[in-house]
């Protein structure tokens, strides 16, 4: 399947109505390489499970009208649910796409779709509002930092094929931001054809739909293996701010 763009030039419309967001806040992952006893999401840095840091962060945003916690039913406990905005609760499913689509399904489904992995408690109140303003504009934005690295492509027995432009390389940090069409239509397009994404601005791709990268801090990092684990006690540190 080939899709085009769905325009050539996109010209942010003036508005100066801030449009609803919902968040839907992943946080039914395993954590399997941090080797802990629980999700790593629910391990406790400063007396605080790690999926709190950014869970109170959008619940402070005047933004954000609704929360959406992707979790088993064994830690919904952890999140205040009796706060506002609305509080709820989706299932995880067997792919990352699936537990967004659980989210978005307990969404109001108006507004803007924020996406956001639990297991990054470092995102600061600047990117969001960055994000945000952009997302308004565009559609749909992503927060992204520059590719530091030389980054080669490989075939399948690890020889370089070439150097890709590090240039035009971005990675991908979460949240991600689209209007909720958007999003609903992408996801009509993965079901029908059976498509498998890795990330929230894929989905939105699949539409043609272009979506705007909005530079974030190298911090906003996703804490995946024990060795990421110093770094975030160091940036959460009560005597620091990000």
């Amino acid at each position: 399947m080939q899709l085009t763009p769905a325009f050539c030039e996109y010209k942010c419309p003036m508005t100066s109505k801030s449009l609803p967001v919902s968040v839907i806040l992943l946080a039914g992952g395993q954590g399997t390489r941090m080797r802990s006893p629980v999700p790593k999401q629910f391990v406790p840095i400063y007396g605080k499970p790690l999926a709190l840091y950014s869970f109170e962060l959008f619940l402070n945003h005047p933004q954000v009208t609704e929360i959406i916690v992707v979790c088993a039913p064994e830690y919904q406990s952890l999140f205040p649910a009796s706060t506002s905005p609305k509080i709820d609760f989706a299932l995880p499913g067997p792919r990352r796409q699936d537990s967004v689509f659980n989210g978005f399904e307990k969404t109001q489904e108006t507004g803007l779709i924020c996406v956001h992995d639990s297991a990054r408690p470092l995102l600061s109140e600047a990117s969001l509002d960055a994000l945000f303003a952009q997302a308004q504009c565009y559609g749909a934005a992503a927060l992204a930092v520059p590719a530091k690295n030389t980054v080669k492509e490989a075939d399948p027995n690890l020889f370089i094929r070439r150097t890709l432009d590090r240039s035009t390389l971005w990675e991908m940090h979460t949240p991600q931001v689209a209007a909720a069409h958007l999003l609903k239509k992408g996801f009509e397009i993965i079901h029908d054809y059976n498509i498998e994404v890795t990330d929230d601005a894929s989905i939105v791709e699949l539409t043609g739909h272009p979506v705007k990268l909005v530079p974030d801090s190298y911090r906003n990092i996703k804490i995946t293996t024990s060795e990421d684990w110093p770094l975030a006690e160091t940036f959460l540190a009560p005597s620091r701010t990000l």
